[in-house]
């Protein structure tokens, strides 16, 4: 059976939620493998997403997908808003059924930054902060977190970000730092920095904080974004590993293909994760 036929089994019975009736992907692969239950993860959409898109636009794109979580890129709540137009904001998200779990990628260059940010999230009832400070500005950080009861997932960004380009890297600056200090594993750009995505996850679950889920069209700096399954990461694999891990966590799709009009890319990449995970449960 062909890669592409198997993909429209996942895809078709998502659609159908005949889940006893899918041919998985990872059949193969994991034909031995008992069957893991359902997955504790929610799954949510990373903003950045829709950035062509209003907050309204972007709030009933991702409940019309289903999607439960959401983390608000600045363009949508920019990070200089006044408390009440940050209150007003997170009504409208919380209006609209979703949970605003958390806003990134927040850049953290300097005090100044660090604070607002924290502020930003506070105002707006955020558990996470998906961002990336300097390792400067780890201990300030390490203070923040313990003050606001918030946390920092760092974000890595592939082999070209000198300052965090896998989760590696990440890791080893938080060593001794409070543990709501931990990592957003982008498995794309994991991916991109010759990485296996499932064995950072394995090897760095103990401070994942935030998932990014996307697909890539190479395990390399040039990769692309691509609808999930057209890629190349294994994504039956990761999704077994954070339920075997039994990750809590948001697992949030960033679809960054076609941002004039990602929402056809972004409903497949959804219903393949959902077909995945009808599959393996």
């Amino acid at each position: 059976m062909t890669r592409q036929t198997n993909r429209r089994h996942f895809l078709q019975a998502a659609a159908l939620g005949a889940a006893g009736s899918m041919v998985g992907l990872d059949r193969s692969a994991h034909a031995a493998e008992p069957k893991l239950g359902k997955a504790k993860f929610k799954l949510g959409l990373a903003s950045y997403t829709l950035r062509k898109f209003d907050l309204d636009q972007t709030v009933a794109m991702t409940a019309q997908l289903g999607l439960t979580h959401i983390a608000l890129k600045s363009f949508h709540l920019p990070l200089d808003s006044t408390p009440k137009q940050i209150e007003e904001a997170a009504k409208k998200v919380r209006d609209a059924g979703l949970t605003l779990y958390g806003a990134g990628v927040i850049y953290m260059r300097d005090e100044q930054e660090a604070r607002q940010a924290f502020e930003y999230a506070k105002a707006a009832g955020m558990t996470t902060i998906i961002g990336v400070a300097t390792y400067e500005l780890l201990p300030l950080v390490d203070q923040l977190v313990k003050q606001y009861d918030i946390r920092l997932a760092i974000h890595n960004h592939g082999p070209t970000d000198k300052i965090y380009p896998a989760p590696a890297t990440a890791y080893e600056k938080i060593q001794g730092l409070d543990k709501r200090i931990g990592i957003c594993n982008d498995i794309g750009h994991t991916t991109r920095a010759g990485v296996d995505p499932s064995v950072s996850a394995e090897k760095y679950f103990d401070r994942l904080l935030d998932v990014h889920v996307k697909d890539v069209t190479a395990a390399e700096a040039e990769g692309k974004t691509v609808e999930i399954g057209r890629g190349v990461i294994d994504i039956p694999k990761f999704l077994r590993t954070l339920i075997r891990l039994d990750y809590d966590g948001v697992v949030s799709f960033e679809y960054e293909k076609d941002p004039d009009n990602p929402f056809a890319g972004l409903a497949e990449s959804v219903g393949y994760v959902r077909g995945v995970l009808a599959s393996i449960a």
